[in-house]
């Protein structure tokens, strides 16, 4: 149950770092967001890592942190590109299926994973993918190849999923804070170099700065829930909790950005938190 809850921590940090995220893209692109909300998120950990670095030294593994990092890079320049290029109803439920992967590697690793527990994890990707077609309304008779974003979106959700994997077994043994930093670093370093790499522009205006600090500071603490939930007995779930982001953003979206639900909608999201209250349940 405590690693569903940090999932479910991580969903509502990343919802809204994803509403704060449609307003400072509109006119920055997609790497300078990125790299100075993964830029502030770092100022901010840093000190914490510090600090429990000089209390237990000897906690988690760093070297699995990095690569978790390298992974946690990846996986957000691909769903920000996978955005870019195509519609939400179409990217967010590829994104959102990475809970299969999470629970599938759980298994693989001997944890024990019921058909009730799969059905659940069905439930809720169908949930997210439905609630995430609110703009199906739109005409698309002129839009282009979905190829490009179905690769992207894919490659997002498998970064996703390893991050996680990888990051559960770096803070198996402990040392969840002290790891904050390095897997996060390594993440700036990544997204850094494809910016570099493609010489894409990385100002932006002072205006958005306390916004950004807010963005770097939500997304910090969900990675952190979610990575930090490798000592709990089943941290998978901490993944398939933080899955959720996409609904929290989308009813978001309905409060604070005027965008209707339908009433079919309505019930996708009950149907979705039913079933991760099933899966919190049975632990």
């Amino acid at each position: 149950m405590t690693a569903l809850i940090l999932g479910l921590v991580a969903a509502l940090a990343w919802g809204t770092h994803d509403v704060c995220v449609r307003y400072v893209s509109q006119n920055n692109g997609i790497f300078a967001p990125l790299v100075w909300v993964l830029a502030f998120g770092l100022i901010i950990v840093t000190p914490i890592s510090a600090y429990a670095g000089l209390h237990a030294p000897e906690g988690g593994d760093i070297g699995l942190a990095v690569l978790a990092g390298l992974c946690f890079g990846v996986g957000g320049t691909a769903l920000y590109r996978a955005f870019s290029i195509g519609p939400v109803r179409l990217v967010a439920p590829v994104i959102g299926a990475y809970p299969i992967l999470s629970v599938g590697w759980a298994s693989l690793n001997g944890a024990p994973t019921t058909a009730l527990e799969w059905i659940m994890v069905g439930l809720i990707i169908c949930g997210v993918a439905y609630i995430a077609q609110s703009d199906a309304g739109h005409d698309h008779a002129e839009a282009p190849s979905p190829l490009p974003a179905i690769a992207w979106s894919l490659l997002a959700a498998v970064g996703f999923a390893l991050t996680f994997a990888i990051g559960h077994k770096a803070t198996a043994t402990g040392g969840e804070l002290l790891l904050l930093a390095p897997t996060r670093a390594a993440a700036l370093v990544v997204v850094l170099g494809f910016a570099l790499a493609l010489r894409a522009p990385l100002a932006l205006t002072r205006r958005h700065t306390p916004l950004l600090i807010l963005m770097g500071t939500l997304d910090a603490l969900a990675i952190g829930c979610v990575i930090g939930a490798g000592q709990t007995a089943r941290p998978e779930f901490a993944a398939i909790g933080a899955s959720t982001f996409g609904v929290i953003t989308v009813l978001f979206a309905a409060i604070f950005l005027r965008e209707r639900l339908r009433g079919s909608q309505w019930l996708a999201v009950l149907g979705v938190f039913t079933a991760i209250g099933v899966l919190g349940g049975g632990h």
